[in-house]
């Protein structure tokens, strides 16, 4: 894997970075410390990236699972240390997770092995940060899901 983080210019502190698989996103500082709050700060990227690492897995393993997830959303709170380096501390992840019929043991199966064999954001993480993880199902009363195609 690469990636290339660029500073953008002589004012302020945003970084363009561009990943190996040909993609780009921005990053900035807050105005206290020369940003000027142009796009996410690079602390949450690293939350948003653990995130996704995670979402990522409890979707596909609920999908090998055979369950019908029709959608997954994970809600972050984080705290970081006061003094340098700020490091995460603590971490909790709120996943909603919406479906059919969906079983709470497959997802909170989901959830237990992405974070503790799978999700290597929040397994790198968890050497700083004591994860906590909560989660609800919502169930998909809306008859259309991506394993069924409507005709027209």
């Amino acid at each position: 894997m690469e990636a290339t983080v660029r500073w953008t210019g002589l004012s302020g502190m945003s970084f363009l970075a561009e990943t190996g698989s040909g993609h780009a996103v921005m990053m900035d500082g807050a105005p206290d410390g020369g940003g000027r709050n142009l796009a996410p700060r690079p602390m949450e990227m690293v939350l948003l990236g653990t995130g996704g690492c995670s979402a990522y897995d409890v979707v596909l393993i609920l999908r090998k699972s055979k369950q019908d997830i029709r959608g997954c959303e994970v809600k972050l709170q984080a705290e970081r240390a006061e003094t340098e380096p700020k490091v995460f501390t603590k971490i909790n992840f709120h996943f909603i997770v919406r479906g059919r019929n969906l079983k709470p043991n497959l997802v909170e199966r989901a959830i237990k092995l992405s974070h503790e064999k799978y999700c290597s954001a929040s397994i790198m993480l968890e050497k700083t940060a004591a994860m906590t993880h909560t989660y609800e199902i919502i169930e998909d009363l809306d008859l259309a899901s991506e394993h069924v195609q409507l005709e027209a």
